[in-house]
């Protein structure tokens, strides 16, 4: 699979394979086994920790840079609105159908297709692959599991259905556990302090919060309220009602600056679930930029989170596909998306080893 003719049917061989496999998160273990076949028959060097793959396109050379491609390949589980077999690849107009075929198949395969393209070429960086699990509940047997083992990543390309548009920033994602006390006392009564009146404040100001700071490329931290619950019996006033927050933050805040801002204008106890989702954002003197700007990649921060919060290094996100079919009945990508995004990405690395070439790393 080195031929560029070859790297396409390939790919979607390589897909329809994947989406008849069943691979929810944390039961990747099949898909993982057909990607590290496929590779092997590649005569590629194969390394696993769990249900992650990984491999070089050449010998590993300390004294390069590293890039990385990464995709996922677990997937949510279908919804009740499907009307064709999520496990059944289905082409029809154009359109390949099936479960993970548009989030996260399509970039994975052109991902790989693009990587297999580069195998025992001389590049000016080492070039890693790297197909990831979990990434749908980003857990922690997923990429983030890999950091301490692969080496440092001069830049991450992850693959996702941006429609082949540049994502330079990403949002990040903090939930929020949030505890308001009151008193409890008889409702028939002039007793206690009822904690639900006592959130109608917290409410009132999360309903119309606004972050101090915003972002170039994504705006404004979003925070907004989703499940509330309070009281157990109609005549006891509440001694406690709870909240959560979900805060959509931008990379002009680290979690730990949203959750501080949003703690001083509240009364509530506020109890992040985790800090691991930070946002990211390119740095700005980043190489990545002047291979956009030679290629004409239309650049764009991302709501949608993805491997990119749990890659501490440079990334960018970009593939086929449309975001806005992730997560639908009956997913589709078109082919002449996943063919598109095999030569975008192969003109990526081309641009960026060439301008790797005329500068130090």
């Amino acid at each position: 699979m080195g031929e560029t003719k070859e790297l396409f049917p390939e790919a979607v061989e390589l897909l329809k394979k994947l989406i008849s496999t069943p691979s929810f998160s944390k039961e990747e273990v099949k898909t993982a086994d057909l990607i590290q076949q496929f590779l092997e028959g590649k005569q590629v060097e194969i390394h696993r920790s769990g249900n992650n793959i990984w491999a070089f396109s050449s010998i590993y050379n300390p004294s390069l840079p590293t890039v990385w491609l990464n995709s996922h390949h677990d997937t949510v589980k279908p919804n009740l609105g499907y009307t064709k077999d999520p496990f059944t690849p289905i082409i029809d107009e154009g359109k390949l159908f099936g479960l993970g075929s548009n989030d996260a198949g399509g970039p994975l395969v052109s991902l790989i297709a693009t990587f297999c393209h580069f195998i025992g070429k001389d590049l000016p960086f080492n070039l890693l692959l790297i197909a990831s699990a979990e990434e749908e509940i980003s857990g922690p047997n997923g990429i983030a599991s890999l950091i301490s083992h692969l080496p440092k990543a001069d830049l991450a390309i992850v693959g996702e259905p941006t429609q082949m548009r540049l994502a330079v920033a990403e949002k990040g994602l903090m939930v929020i556990d949030a505890k308001v006390h009151g008193k409890a006392g008889h409702a028939a009564r002039e007793e206690g302090v009822n904690a639900i009146y006592q959130a109608l404040d917290d409410l009132e100001t999360i309903r119309s919060f606004k972050f101090k700071k915003t972002s170039a490329f994504l705006g404004a931290t979003k925070v907004s309220c989703t499940v509330i619950k309070s009281g157990q019996q109609h005549n006891v006033v509440p001694d406690l009602c709870e909240y959560v927050l979900d805060v959509r933050v931008t990379d002009a805040y680290t979690l730990e600056e949203a959750l501080a801002e949003l703690q001083e204008s509240l009364k509530a106890e506020l109890n992040p679930r985790s800090l691991r989702l930070q946002s990211s954002h390119l740095p700005e003197n980043h190489l990545m930029y002047r291979v956009a700007k030679a290629l004409d990649l239309d650049t764009f921060g991302s709501p949608t989170l993805s491997d990119q919060a749990l890659i501490p290094y440079p990334s960018v996100k970009i593939g086929p596909g449309d975001s806005a079919r992730s997560h639908t009945a009956d997913e589709y990508i078109y082919l002449d998306e996943i063919q598109a995004g095999i030569q975008g990405y192969i003109a990526i690395l081309n641009q960026y080893a060439a301008f790797s070439k005329k500068i130090d790393l």
